[in-house]
């Protein structure tokens, strides 16, 4: 098992949790704010509980008692950063629900909860304008002994946030599978002609609540929507990056619900990779997207977009680019394009050509370096 060395924890517990009040304001806070006051009002007998746990959390509670079977793949290091063989760093605010289910298990006067979970999370994700390896995410359960709470109220609840943080968007809700919940359902935000997901929900699974003591008098709801992908909807905000940009003229704007003014933008650059892989590398958006953040580093933000332009096998290469490239039988040649752009500066070519030759080495594994920043 590869366990995150005490550098890369570090790293990742420093960064600033836009979700947390203690951390400074942020419009994310805003949202949750905003949610908690209309569920509130939906559900005036529902005491509401909010909790903010550290973001190491025992495995367990990230998988084995939210339902995950013990071979999902989800476990594997390439999606779930270990702390250690114990522990992870949370993939999703879920990994707060078992304490909290444990905890209402325990209280002989509680008989009706939302529980609210916000916070900063941390993935194997793609590089382009909707996604980012530290997301933040909010977990909505409602737990309810005196009502029985099914696919009505979760309907009830869906048209509660949309109209909430995103009102008059059209919205749908279409299938999807979740170990936690049954009658599980993906919700979805039209944006110009796109379907924009926001969020997964669902009946909270009987086995999830019995696992955690709570008897069969309990039903539930689970909802659990994308924090910045909320807010970047709710004020017209196209890349992610913003979020936590330190410009002033981008900061200030961070701080409301208002609107988005662009700010202007810096060039973008785009530099071309061409790679050999092996027969077994992993060439999903989100591997490549989490090897492109490891190898910037402190830069990773200067990477707006990292996307696939074409897979070739070596039985499909022309014989001259075999050569060229020293292909050997199975690998593969990937053509990789990067698009470099800092919300806040400008790439001088000797930077971005750096960028890129750190990008290439990460992702390339032939014998020929083909390398442009000296």
């Amino acid at each position: 098992m590869s366990v995150l060395t005490a550098e890369e924890l570090h790293a990742a517990l420093s960064l600033r949790d836009l979700a947390d009040p203690a951390q400074g304001p942020h419009a994310i806070q805003l949202i949750v704010d905003s949610i908690r006051t209309e569920l509130g009002q939906a559900w005036p007998y529902t005491e509401i509980w909010t909790r903010r746990d550290h973001p190491v959390v025992p495995l367990a509670d990230n998988y084995d008692n939210l339902g995950y079977a013990a071979d999902a793949v989800t476990r594997e290091e390439r999606y779930t950063r270990y702390a250690s063989a114990g522990t992870v760093l949370r993939s999703h605010t879920s990994a707060m629900i078992p304490p909290a289910l444990r905890e209402l298990a325990d209280s002989s006067a509680a008989s009706d909860v939302l529980m609210i979970c916000a916070g900063i999370c941390y993935r194997r994700d793609s590089v382009d304008w909707q996604h980012t390896g530290t997301p933040h995410q909010l977990d909505l359960w409602r737990l309810s002994r005196n009502v029985t709470l099914g696919e009505p109220e979760l309907e009830a609840m869906i048209a509660t946030l949309v109209a909430t943080v995103l009102p008059g968007q059209t919205y749908r809700t279409v299938p999807a599978v979740h170990p936690y919940t049954i009658h599980g359902r993906q919700i979805d935000v039209l944006l110009d002609d796109q379907w924009i997901e926001i969020g997964e929900c669902g009946v909270a699974a009987p086995a999830v609540l019995r696992r955690a003591g709570l008897d069969e008098r309990w039903t539930g709801l689970a909802m659990g929507p994308g924090l910045d992908r909320l807010l970047m909807l709710r004020k017209g905000i196209r890349d992610i990056r913003l979020l936590r940009s330190t410009d002033p003229r981008v900061a200030g704007q961070m701080l409301d619900l208002s609107a988005y003014k662009s700010v202007s933008s810096m060039p973008p650059v785009r530099r071309d990779l061409s790679l050999v892989v092996g027969p077994d590398a992993d060439t999903s958006p989100e591997a490549l997207g989490d090897k492109v953040r490891d190898a910037l580093g402190a830069d990773a933000d200067a990477a707006e977009l990292l996307e696939i332009l074409g897979e070739t096998s070596y039985d499909e290469l022309p014989p001259a680019a075999r050569d060229r490239l020293r292909l050997e039988p199975g690998q593969r040649n990937v053509l990789v394009r990067l698009i470099l752009r800092p919300v806040d500066r400008t790439l001088t070519a000797a930077e971005a050509n750096a960028l890129r030759d750190k990008v290439y080495r990460a992702l390339h594994e032939g014998p020929v370096l083909e390398l442009i920043g000296g």
